[in-house]
């Protein structure tokens, strides 16, 4: 498994539980919005901030792909 995929894992779990979801839910809605891959691709990024800089960002990403 690549460090990519190790640390998004880590990222949807953590997320899922911040917002109180499964993760399952969450890939999910991701999917359904077309903003996994988007997600995934931030690893240079999320992997280098806090966590809840993260969560923020993907908080904008999911209401943009929302409209």
């Amino acid at each position: 498994m690549t460090k990519e995929m190790e640390f998004f894992i880590f990222l949807i779990e953590n997320y899922a539980s911040y917002k109180k979801k499964g993760a399952n839910e969450i890939i999910n809605e991701f999917d359904k919005l077309n903003i996994t891959d988007i997600i995934y691709n931030m690893y240079e990024k999320y992997h280098q901030e806090s966590i809840e800089n993260a969560y923020e960002d993907i908080d904008k990403i999911i209401k943009q792909h929302s409209m």
